[in-house]
């Protein structure tokens, strides 16, 4: 939730920051309008209140002076102020609340420094590593659905029957290799940050606290009955850990990393990337997470940025940054930089992880504060977030660039001392 102060302060700058989103910003307009309404209330109750203490004194003087009758009959006169001030009140409640559900449904002002474009299109090449589309022979531009049935690794005909389309079901091998990876990329971020394990069953204000809610409501998958959302990325319940807490400036930066399942309706996007593991909605996922100062948060985004890049560097995948334009951020985000790999069977690059700075966004709305060694108040803490190995796609990437002339698919150096003694997913006998 963006800042009230600075929309008073300067709302041209907030809508021209907005606007570099390709959004809509007229909303800050009726913010504005209903922030004055506010401030014009408050004036309001305070002077009934200054000219309630100032008749009570007059009150109690004629009380002390013997003047009974008088005193009570200044005092019938102050009933009206008494209402007066409850309607103000009530006026101002009811306009925060306008205000709050404006700017719930307002996306983060990106940052200065991050490109402008409104579509992928825009989005800035940082850098490719390991990318020669020469190199790739026959037998590795074969897509993963396809490897995937040949090899009985990949289920996607009984996953359909199941659950529907976009659902996918990983099988023997696929499945070992599945797991490998989820372990892979928790253990080589054990060094320096907490694993936790939340629900994945969250309620409408932990979804609030991230901005999943409500702008993206249709995204998600809603238990109505219990009133409870299934998380779409572990950023959410971690985001709400410390939601209404005051945390210590020595506590920080936190650095906190989660595997769970994620789900996503991905409305709007049937018959779109879905052959395969494209795009499913239901997946795996490690995130990695951190709280911070505003001072220490350039630092921590390339601390995850580098985890998460060195993850797939250390896989052997073809890889490149990007530096995603103002248009293509998301609603939280105010920069992010993408990591996508080559699948040559796909013949397409492929976003496997989102690494987003989200400046003191989320931690408005979910009101997490810090205390700054030293000094008196609290301010809001920074939150960044990124996919520390997102499994899906990954899975894809591996059995298309590792297969082999004869069929079958050579495991990572980096996975062996997951597989249990499996260095290879052999052709079916």
């Amino acid at each position: 939730m963006l800042d009230i102060k600075l929309i008073r302060h300067d709302p041209a700058a907030v809508k021209a920051a907005i606007a570099r989103r390709g959004e809509d910003a007229s909303s800050i307009d009726q913010v504005v309008e209903f922030d004055l309404e506010v401030r014009a209330h408050m004036v309001a109750v305070d002077e009934i209140r200054e000219e309630s203490n100032r008749v009570s004194k007059e009150i109690g003087e004629l009380f002390r002076s013997g003047e009974r009758d008088k005193a009570e009959d200044l005092k019938k006169t102050t009933e009206g102020s008494k209402e007066s001030e409850r309607e103000h009140a009530d006026s101002i409640a009811s306009l925060q609340d306008q205000i709050r559900t404006l700017l719930l449904n307002v996306s983060n002002m990106p940052s200065p420094e991050a490109p402008d474009g409104l579509t992928e299109d825009d989005n800035i090449e940082v850098r490719v590593e390991d990318f020669d589309p020469a190199s790739y022979a026959d037998h590795q531009k074969i897509p993963h659905w396809e490897i995937g049935e040949e090899l009985g690794i990949l289920d996607v005909d009984r996953a359909v029957r199941m659950s529907g389309s976009m659902f996918a079901m990983y099988r023997g091998h696929g499945a070992h290799l599945l797991r490998a990876l989820i372990s892979y990329g928790l253990d080589r971020n054990r060094d320096a940050f907490e694993e936790v394990r939340p629900p994945t069953m969250v309620k409408t204000e932990t979804m609030i606290g991230t901005g999943h809610l409500p702008k993206f409501a249709d995204d998600a998958y809603h238990l109505e009955r219990d009133d409870l959302w299934a998380i779409p990325t572990a950023e959410v319940p971690l985001t709400s850990m410390v939601a209404g807490e005051i945390l210590d400036e020595a506590e920080l930066p936190m650095r906190l990393m989660a595997h769970t399942s994620c789900y996503r309706r991905e409305a709007g996007s049937a018959g779109r990337d879905t052959r395969g593991l494209l795009r499913v909605h239901e997946f795996d996922k490690v995130e990695l997470y951190s709280f911070c100062t505003p001072d220490q948060a350039q630092d921590m985004h390339m601390e995850i940025l580098g985890r998460a890049e060195s993850a797939i560097r250390d896989l052997g995948l073809a890889h490149r940054v990007l530096d995603l334009a103002c248009g293509d951020i998301s609603g939280a985000g105010a920069r992010t930089y993408d990591i996508e790999i080559f699948a040559p069977g796909a013949d397409r690059w492929l976003e496997v992880s989102s690494v987003s700075w989200c400046t003191d966004y989320q931690a408005r709305r979910a009101n997490i504060r810090y205390r700054p060694e030293g000094q008196k108040g609290t301010r809001f803490v920074h939150s960044l977030n990124g996919s520390g190995l997102a499994v899906p796609r990954v899975w894809a990437g591996i059995v298309e660039t590792y297969r082999q002339a004869n069929g079958s698919i050579k495991m990572p150096e980096v996975l062996l001392p997951y597989l249990n003694g499996m260095t290879e997913i052999p052709c079916p006998s």
